[in-house]
């Protein structure tokens, strides 16, 4: 099969490999999987990371390649020119390729050849043939478009002289041009993006890449359409900075780029909803570069819960998921599924009183990139309001740890029962009061005298033994959580620095009244080096949504498009929604 390309080599096979090298960081040791401890995973049977077919397909797969054989190494040929009755040579002279192109340094070397095919006829025959072609809908985190069979063997007269014409004489200009040793061998394939399309950040850096190609083949076009390449500049750290360099498509133009460790750049969303953007890609290949060390960025930081006793589930939680039969259920639930939507978490009046606070024009949010990984805004704690202040500690608070450890049978808690206790038939819900259910002779903790409904947001005294768990700090449950605002062309992306282990997640939704999983915002998670969704966990209001996961899971939130914008005629107001998304870590 024939590697993906779309804008500028946009797409490509080895997703993981292309986006940035090196593998995810380490995590837990693998353990057993009984019960709750049967995380979300890939389902047996399924074929390992990079195996399978081409297209946008396996992650960390070399695409073939197409062109002449080389080293004795069998490849598909590079189909001869036209023969007899054929269509005439495709490409401009060398002379008025010279004349045409105009290659530019920043923010890393790039050009752009307008009327590239010689003549419209041919443009126009080349176009015809490829809208012949059959295309298949890809969507993951990275890209939503349409891809086209392979090229590399197309039989079609147009089509075959395009490929002979890159591999040949265009090959040799480029190479003289680039100073780059160009192999006679290209990918090449054709993308279609139609509304809401979009292929996010990444730097196509894959071994023996060099030189990225796109040729469009679009009706006249403008700017405010979108689907703009946009180029990136970089940080000391070689990562994606900001966009300084929007390219517009436009008929038989051909833009090519040198692909190196800060060749950053994206397909922006196309917005017209009625123009198809076509375009042929792909890549050229020669010796391989050296790459600089791949930069690894400090995670958000991990803290063991706060000393708050039971009374702080009180002021915040529904009372039916505070009865001890509710938390025995949904433990049966979560141990059969390793994920569950607990709905109307928080009493009515928290959740509107939450909603309404995170309005407030005077919290501070800060934009969280870089864009080859995310882009979403992020809370300011130190400029919330109390209220919201308050409900982040009570998502770290040491109740709800415990409580937690009764939703889905982990042991955040000291006094969640332990595999050996589940194993000897004990494994009942601790008591979120403060004393373990299945041992009904232990004393329950003498609560602190100034401990009521009204001042549960202040820290409450924990029993000595907490003090000792807290000493060793790699048995110690922790906690990472942020409050993050999401509205259009904010997502994360998977990305091959992403640290595996065993953990809980924890989101709580707010403001997604009238969310329609068309827009986007959803969170995706998916079996490591595969594209195929194992769960998807759509924004609702009042939501408590938990997902345990192993080490060879991924997630990530989808690109929110511009259809969500929608959502303004019913809620002028509300451009996207609010959530609070922790991780918890046994």
């Amino acid at each position: 099969s024939c590697s993906p390309a779309g804008a500028a080599g946009e797409v490509r096979d080895g997703r993981q490999a292309a986006r940035g090298r090196g593998g995810g960081g380490g995590g837990a040791e693998a353990r057993e999987t009984g019960g709750a401890r049967r995380a979300l995973r890939r389902p047996q049977g399924r074929g390992a990371a990079g195996a399978g077919g081409g297209g946008l397909g396996p992650r960390g797969a070399a695409p073939p390649r197409y062109g002449t054989a080389r080293h004795g190494t069998a490849r598909h040929p590079s189909t001869p020119g036209p023969r007899g009755g054929g269509p005439p040579p495709p490409l401009t002279s060398g002379l008025s390729l010279a004349e045409a192109a105009a290659v530019e340094p920043a923010p890393f070397r790039h050009g752009v050849i307008p009327g590239f095919l010689a003549g419209p006829a041919f443009a126009e025959a080349l176009r015809d043939e490829l809208l012949g072609l059959g295309f298949r809908r890809r969507s993951n985190d990275l890209l939503s478009l349409r891809q086209s069979e392979e090229l590399g063997g197309r039989p079609e007269p147009h089509v075959a002289a395009l490929r002979h014409a890159l591999c040949e004489e265009f090959r040799a200009w480029l190479s003289a041009v680039t100073q780059v040793e160009l192999e006679p061998t290209i990918d090449i394939s054709c993308a279609k993006y139609e509304y809401t399309d979009v292929l996010l950040c990444h730097d196509d850096e894959l071994e023996g890449r060099r030189i990225a190609f796109i040729l469009y083949l679009v009706p006249p076009w403008e700017k405010s359409n979108g689907g703009t390449l946009d180029l990136y500049s970089t940080d000391e750290h070689f990562q994606p900075q900001q966009i300084v360099k929007s390219l517009v498509p436009s008929w038989n133009t051909l833009v090519f780029f040198e692909v190196s460790p800060v060749s950053f750049h994206q397909v922006s969303e196309v917005l017209s909803e009625e123009k198809c953007r076509l375009s042929v890609s792909g890549w050229f290949h020669g010796p391989s570069i050296v790459r600089p060390t791949r930069h690894i960025e400090a995670p958000l930081p991990r803290s063991p819960h706060i000393p708050y006793d039971h009374e702080i589930l009180y002021e915040w939680i529904n009372l039916v998921y505070l009865d001890m039969d509710s938390q025995a259920q949904i433990q049966e639930e979560f141990e059969e599924r390793s994920e569950i939507l607990l709905k109307d978490f928080l009493k009515k009046e928290k959740y509107q009183l939450l909603c309404e606070t995170l309005e407030n024009k005077d919290i501070q949010w800060s934009s969280r990139g870089p864009a080859n990984k995310r882009l979403y805004e992020t809370a300011e704690e130190d400029s919330l309001p109390d209220i919201l202040k308050k409900f982040l500690q009570f998502l770290r608070s040491e109740a709800l740890f415990l409580l937690l450890s009764n939703f889905t049978g982990l042991k955040l808690h000291f006094l969640a029962p332990s595999d050996e206790d589940e194993d000897a038939g004990e494994g009942r819900a601790a008591d979120t009061t403060g004393h373990s259910s299945p041992k009904p002779e232990q004393e329950e903790p003498e609560q602190h005298a100034d401990s009521n409904p009204h001042q549960s947001d202040q820290p409450a005294n924990i029993p000595e033994a907490q003090d000792s768990e807290m000493q060793n700090s790699s048995d110690t449950p922790v906690c990472a959580g942020e409050l993050r605002r999401w509205t259009h062309r904010h997502y994360t992306l998977v990305h091959d620095t992403w640290a595996t282990e065993f953990a809980l997640d924890l989101l709580f939704f707010c403001g997604c009244e009238d969310w329609d999983p068309e827009y986007g915002g959803f969170t995706s998670y998916i079996a490591k080096g595969e594209d195929e969704e194992l769960l998807t966990v759509n924004p609702e209001d009042n939501c408590l949504a938990l997902v345990y996961r192993d080490k060879e899971t991924m997630k990530f939130v989808k690109y929110i498009n511009h259809r969500s914008l929608a959502r303004l005629k019913k809620h002028p107001n509300r451009t996207g929604f609010w959530d609070f998304s922790f991780v918890y870590y046994e």
